[in-house]
């Protein structure tokens, strides 16, 4: 059966957003919520704030009872491997083992964010050591250990964990590197994959938001029963996760919509 999850509304001043998505998201039936692990959102009017996503994780921690959660993906330059395993350790703890410990490497968005505050981005080998001592760091210690990223370096690290995650690209971009993950992984590794996406009850609502919101061009768009198509796409490439991005992560109904009315089209 596939699972689905969402990502919560991250780039704002409170935190209140994201416990309210979250507790909408337990109560449809989702799978799992993720938190993001930046320190700002660029956009053409200047930085948007964030909330630190640890933080964010306690604080839903306390106000959910059965769902999954964790960061997408939490950054392994940000902070050295102990203390990211320690982070990973005490947010298990206080979710009574509802911890899913996802890690990247860090993208363009991270390296704007790190040169911003004087922080090294370093290379790309730098970044893919700091990502396995991460790994290292977080692997055996209760809760699984996903790794995001789509670079043949940080695939081979994913196949020796517990989970790997795309987030974007085509059906056939993420059946190939899922193909060669499966392959790789002496253990079994789960696959998820996840992406931009505008909701809406039926497709002419969510078209009406797509003229509002402006998404990025590869934003899936659509009522649930298209929603519900493309997402088969990826679950017939191997994605045993959806993960979605919504554009508008505040909006209490795509929980919802998600839940009651896509996942039982995936099926």
């Amino acid at each position: 059966m596939t699972r689905t999850a969402i990502t919560l509304p991250s780039f704002r001043e409170s935190a209140e957003p994201a416990i309210e998505v979250a507790q909408r998201a337990e109560a449809a039936g989702l799978d799992a919520v993720f938190a993001f692990d930046h320190l700002f959102r660029s956009s053409p009017t200047g930085q948007r704030p964030a909330i630190e996503g640890f933080t964010m994780l306690g604080a839903i921690a306390a106000e959910t009872r059965s769902i999954a959660l964790g960061p997408l993906v939490a950054r392994a330059t940000l902070r050295p491997a102990p203390t990211l395993a320690h982070l990973f350790d005490t947010v298990n703890r206080v979710s009574n083992g509802r911890l899913i410990a996802a890690i990247g490497a860090g993208d363009h968005e991270s390296r704007a964010e790190n040169e911003t505050f004087g922080l090294d981005f370093g290379s790309m080998s730098d970044r893919v050591m700091a990502l396995e001592a991460a790994v290292d760091a977080a692997m055996g210690r209760g809760y699984p250990v996903w790794v995001g990223g789509t670079s043949a370096p940080v695939r081979v690290i994913a196949a020796q964990s517990d989970g790997w995650n795309r987030w974007g690209g085509a059906p056939s971009h993420f059946a190939a590197q899922a193909t060669e993950i499966r392959r790789l992984a002496a253990g079994g590794c789960t696959l998820s994959w996840g992406g931009l996406v505008v909701l809406g009850e039926n497709e002419a609502a969510a078209r009406r938001k797509q003229e509002r919101l402006d998404p990025p061009p590869d934003a899936i768009v659509g009522g649930p029963e298209q929603v519900a198509e493309r997402w088969r796409e990826y679950i017939a490439a191997g994605a045993e996760w959806i993960i979605a991005g919504p554009v508008d992560s505040a909006d209490l109904e795509n929980p919802a919509i998600i839940g009651e009315r896509i996942a039982p089209l995936l099926a």
